[in-house]
C-alpha cells in the first residue's frame, strides 16, 4: 500500500481491514529502515495506529500535526508521501530522522529537542487565529518529553490563552497520575459530545450575562463542577490549567482513536487526549528492551542484536571510569536527564542506586540540582549531550560558575555527531562556555587522557567541563598518560604519530598542527600522509581550552614555520580563533584555522560530515602543505 501513498488523505477511504495492514507494513518498513541505517525504533512502532487515526480525521498539511521531538515521525513521514526515499533515512542527502520543514509541507518545524511541541503549537495556532486562517493545530507528545519545564510552560499559557488547541499525550512508559475506571471513561466520552459542549457554552454565555451578579454565578458554577468533579474524578494537571481531558485511550485501537479524535475536533477550547501506547509494538525485541531501541544504530532484525563496532568508545571507557571512580570515593553522584544508557550510567546505576539519579529530560533541573548536591559536600558528575546541555547554559553560569561549585560536567556526542543532523551537532559547547569565568574546559584525545582529565576534575575545587566525541577511542600515546596540568596540552612528535624517527630533525620546516582531542584520529592521518611527501608536523592536543597556558603555547609556536588549527567546534568564539589572534599579535602570520563554519550541518556519517566542514584528513593535510609552501 505504501508505494502508492502520496498524500495521507488517500488513507481516509480505507476499510478497517486495510488499516491493519497498512499498520503492519509501516512496522515492516521501519524496522527495515532502521535496521539498515540505526534510528530511532521503539518510540516510532509505537505510535503507529495513533499517527494513522491523526492523518485520518485531520488533513495535513492545512491541519497542523506538530511532533514533539519528533522521533516518532517515520509513520508520519510515510504516509505523507515519503516512502520512495525512506530507505535514505538518517544517510547524507536522504531524509531526516526528524521533522523538517526543508523536507515536507507536512513538516511545520524542524525539530529534534524535546518539549518544544506545545509552545510552538500555540504559536502556530495564535498567529493563524489573529491573521484569520483555517486549519487545526495538533501538538503529539510523549510523557518522558512532558517532563521537560518547557513543556509545562506552554501548558500553563496554553489554558491561559484558552485557545482551542489539541494535545495528544502519547503515554508508553512513565507513571501519570490519571483517571482510571469505568466512570472516568464514561465521562470522559460523555464531555466530548457536541450536546454536551452546546450545553456548556450556552451556560457559560447566560451567566456572563446576568447583570451585577454573573462575577458570583460564575465563581459558584466553578466550584459546583469542581465538586461535581471531585466526586467522581482524580484532579489532574491539565483540567487544573484549563484544558479539557479524554483518556486514558488504547493508543493501538485505531478506530476507537478515530472516533475520539472526530469529537475532539469539533471543540472550541483547549483538550489533552490522553493515549496509551506500548514503545516498540509488534517487534519482539523492541518491546522487550525499548529503552535499547529508543535510538540504536544498524541491527540484525531476526534477533535484534546490533552490528557489533568492537572497539571500545568513548562512552564506555567513561562508564567503567565512573564506576571504578566511585567505588573510592563514596560521596560521587551522577546525574543525568534522561540518557541513562546514551551517557554510559547504566552499569553506575545498577551498582550505586542510591548515588544515581535520572531527573527526566530536564537539564535545567539536572545542572542546579548538581549545584545543591556540591553545597551539601557531594561531587556531582552531570552526563548530558553537548546538543541538549546547550539547554542549561544559565544555570551553569548562575547556579554552579558563579557560586564555583565543584562539579564535573561530562559532555559527551562533542563535535560531528552522525546520523541525527542539524539537531543533535555538538559544535556549540566550546563557543558557550569558555567565556564562563571559573569553570574549566578539557577536552579528551584517547582512553588513558580522559582518565587522567576525569580524575583531576574529581579533585578540583571549581567546576569542570569535560568533552569528547561520539567515537571509539583511537590508538593511545603514552603521553596521554601523563598528569594534567592545568592550562597545558599534550604535545606528540610527528615522528611518533609518523613512525620515522629518521626524516625528523629540528632543522627541517615543520608546522604545529594544534587540534581540540575529538579530532586526535583525523589529524594523526594527515600527519602521516604530510609526511609521506616530505612535509613534517608535530601535534599539540589541547587538554585545556580553559585555563590556558598562554606563555607557554606562544614560546611552543615560535619554533615552528607555521601553526594549523584544527577544531571540532565552532570557528566564531571557539578556542582556535582565539589562539590565532595572539599569534598574530606577535607577528606569527603563517597561521590557518579549520574548524566548523557558521552554518547547520545536515545528517550523514562522522566522515561526511567532517568532510562537508572542511575537516576531513585530507583537508588537513592539504592546509599542513600549504602552510610549509
Amino acid at each position: 500500500m505504501l508505494e502508492n501513498i502520496t498524500s495521507p488523505e488517500q488513507i481516509k477511504t480505507f476499510s478497517q481491514h486495510e488499516i491493519s495492514q497498512l499498520a503492519a507494513e509501516i512496522r515492516r518498513t521501519i524496522i527495515d529502515a532502521v535496521g539498515h541505517n540505526g534510528g530511532h525504533l521503539a518510540s516510532n512502532l509505537g505510535v503507529v495506529e495513533l499517527t494513522i487515526a491523526i492523518h485520518r480525521v485531520f488533513s495535513s498539511p492545512e491541519d497542523a500535526v506538530i511532533w514533539d521531538v519528533s522521533h516518532q515521525c517515520y509513520a508520519h513521514k510515510l504516509l505523507t508521501g515519503r516512502y520512495s526515499s525512506f530507505s535514505t533515512l538518517r544517510m547524507k542527502d536522504g531524509i531526516s530522522g526528524f521533522t523538517n520543514s526543508e523536507e515536507s509541507p507536512h513538516d511545520y518545524f524542524i525539530n529534534g529537542h524535546a518539549s518544544t511541541s506545545i509552545s510552538s503549537a500555540l504559536g502556530l495556532l495564535t498567529a493563524r487565529n489573529a491573521l484569520k486562517k483555517s486549519g487545526r493545530v495538533i501538538a503529539v507528545i510523549g510523557d518522558g518529553a512532558l517532563t521537560g519545564g518547557l513543556a509545562l510552560e506552554g501548558l500553563c499559557h496554553a489554558g491561559q490563552l484558552y485557545k482551542n488547541l489539541i494535545v495528544i499525550l502519547n503515554d508508553n512508559q512513565m507513571s501519570i497520575d490519571h483517571n482510571t475506571g469505568s466512570i472516568s471513561r464514561y465521562l470522559s466520552r460523555l464531555t466530548m459530545t457536541a450536546q454536551y459542549q452546546s450545553f456548556r457554552y450556552n451556560v457559560d454565555r447566560l451567566i456572563s450575562r446576568i447583570p451585577y451578579f454573573n462575577r458570583f454565578f460564575e465563581k459558584f458554577i466553578f466550584r459546583f463542577k469542581r465538586a461535581l468533579k471531585g466526586m467522581f474524578l482524580t484532579n489532574n494537571l491539565f483540567t487544573d490549567l484549563g484544558f479539557e481531558y479524554v483518556g486514558p485511550l488504547d493508543g493501538h485501537n485505531e478506530a476507537a482513536l478515530e472516533e475520539v479524535l472526530k469529537k475532539v475536533r469539533k471543540l472550541h477550547r483547549p483538550v489533552v487526549v490522553h493515549v496509551v501506547t506500548k514503545k516498540g509494538k509488534g517487534y519482539k525485541p523492541a518491546e522487550t528492551n525499548p529503552e535499547k531501541f529508543h535510538g540504536i544504530g544498524p541491527f540484525s532484525d531476526a534477533d535484534g542484536e546490533p552490528e557489533s563496532g568492537g572497539k571500545l568508545t568513548f562512552t564506555e571507557n567513561f562508564s567503567s571510569l565512573i564506576v571504578r571512580n566511585a567505588e573510592i570515593r563514596p560521596e560521587l553522584a551522577a546525574i543525568t536527564a534522561a540518557m541513562s544508557r546514551g551517557t554510559g550510567l547504566y552499569e553506575f546505576s545498577r551498582r550505586f542506586p542510591e548515588r544515581f539519579f535520572d531527573v527526566g529530560i530536564a537539564e535545567e533541573h539536572a545542572v542546579t540540582f548538581a549545584g545543591g548536591l556540591s553545597c551539601g559536600g557531594m561531587i556531582p558528575v552531570v552526563c548530558i549531550y553537548s546538543t541538549f546541555i546547550q539547554r542549561s547554559v544559565d544555570q551553569i553560569i548562575h547556579d554552579i560558575a558563579l557560586q564555583k561549585f565543584p562539579c564535573v560536567f561530562m559532555i559527551d556526542r562533542a563535535g560531528a555527531v552522525p546520523s541525527d543532523g542539524v539537531t543533535h551537532q555538538g559544535i556549540f559547547d566550546i563557543a558557550l562556555f569558555r567565556p564562563v569565568p571559573d569553570l574549566a574546559i578539557m577536552s579528551v584525545s584517547t582512553a588513558s587522557d580522559m582518565r587522567v582529565c576525569f580524575e583531576w576534575a574529581l579533585s578540583a575545587k571549581s567546576p569542570v567541563a569535560i568533552r569528547y566525541p561520539k567515537a571509539e577511542c583511537p590508538p593511545d600515546y603514552e603521553e596521554f598518560s601523563a598528569a594534567a596540568v592545568p592550562g597545558r596540552g599534550i604535545f606528540l612528535k610527528g615522528s611518533a604519530v609518523a613512525g620515522d624517527e629518521r626524516k625528523y630533525n629540528e632543522a627541517l620546516r615543520k608546522v604545529l598542527v594544534v587540534s581540540t582531542g575529538g579530532m586526535l584520529s583525523e589529524v594523526c592521518e594527515a600527519v602521516k600522509s604530510a609526511s609521506r611527501v616530505g612535509y613534517y608536523s608535530d601535534l599539540y592536543m589541547l587538554r585545556f581550552i580553559k585555563p590556558f597556558d598562554e606563555d607557554y603555547f606562544i614560546h611552543l609556536a615560535s619554533r615552528y614555520k607555521g601553526v594549523l588549527f584544527v577544531e571540532d567546534g565552532v570557528r566564531t568564539g571557539g578556542i582556535s580563533e582565539h589562539l590565532n589572534s595572539l599569534l598574530l599579535e606577535k607577528k606569527h602570520f603563517n597561521t590557518s584555522v579549520l574548524a566548523f563554519e557558521d552554518k547547520f550541518y545536515p545528517h550523514g556519517s562522522r566522515k561526511e560530515i567532517l568532510e562537508s566542514a572542511g575537516l576531513s584528513p585530507e583537508h588537513i593535510f592539504r592546509h599542513i602543505i600549504k602552510l610549509l609552501k
